[in-house]
């Protein structure tokens, strides 16, 4: 597989001959107001600008996974940018609806056993916070990839470390896996996504996988910085372990 981090948790996935789009956020730098209720007021969103141009990003997709939809992870650019018959899976009917909405008409829910081209693709929980902040959140899912050709892949989504996520390690034992790990937060409510803590936690439960760690610097609403995580796996001696990438920087695995 190849894995390309973009931006934020916008990645590419190719697996199994398959090219796979998740979470695009596809807006030129600045567009869009910053989050409210959270640091850095004076900046837009998003902060950075995207690593190649979109239609770098879209050519050769052969399908779209939204995991959930906050502009960060499904923008008006990427709604204008896909083909409107591209396969697009989301997470239940509320976002279906939505992404049909849009003008999309090939749209698929994801369940605990879809199937794309020969690849299972299992739809997996995830809690975007912790307490009363996941009102406000609401519902996200992460995806598992297998296919008898490669290593099993486990893409969480937005969410902080928790039984589910545990459980998923537990049960599919994901060789790779992608978190989205810029502890991203308002003033109050404590972490939307996972911070150095959580990310530790998914290391230790999978000591022998590859994590990439993506959605960081992204949004003004960031709290973990690239610089601040790399220390700290330097420190615990598992930068072997944990890969960190600049936007456009891809693995193959």
């Amino acid at each position: 597989m190849k894995i390309t981090q973009i931006r934020n948790a916008t990645i590419i996935v190719e697996y199994a001959g398959q090219h796979f789009l998740i979470d695009p956020f596809l807006a030129d730098k600045g567009v869009y107001p910053p989050f409210p209720n959270s640091a850095r007021q004076d900046q837009k969103n998003p902060l950075v600008d995207l690593p190649t141009t979109i239609e770098n990003i879209v050519r050769g997709i052969d399908a779209v996974i939204v995991t959930h939809l906050h502009l960060d992870h499904f923008d008006d650019a990427a709604k204008e940018a896909l083909p409107k018959d591209i396969k697009m899976f989301v997470q239940n009917e509320a976002d279906a609806s939505e992404v049909k909405n849009a003008g999309f008409n090939n749209v698929e829910i994801l369940h605990e056993n879809s199937v794309f081209q020969g690849i299972q693709l299992f739809k997996t929980k995830g809690e975007h916070g912790r307490g009363e902040v996941l009102k406000l959140a609401g519902e996200v899912c992460g995806v598992v990839f297998k296919h008898t050709s490669e290593q099993t892949l486990y893409v969480a989504g937005d969410t902080v470390w928790v039984e589910s996520v545990q459980e998923v390690i537990h049960t599919h034992k994901p060789e790779v896996l992608v978190v989205n790990g810029g502890d991203n937060q308002f003033l109050e409510g404590g972490s939307l996504v996972m911070g150095i803590d959580d990310i530790y936690k998914v290391y230790q439960a999978a000591p022998d996988a590859k994590i990439i760690v993506v959605h960081m610097e992204a949004v003004n609403h960031w709290g973990l910085s690239r610089e601040d995580l790399r220390s700290f796996l330097k420190d615990k001696g598992i930068t072997s372990h944990i890969a960190v990438p600049e936007d456009g920087e891809s693995y193959v695995l």
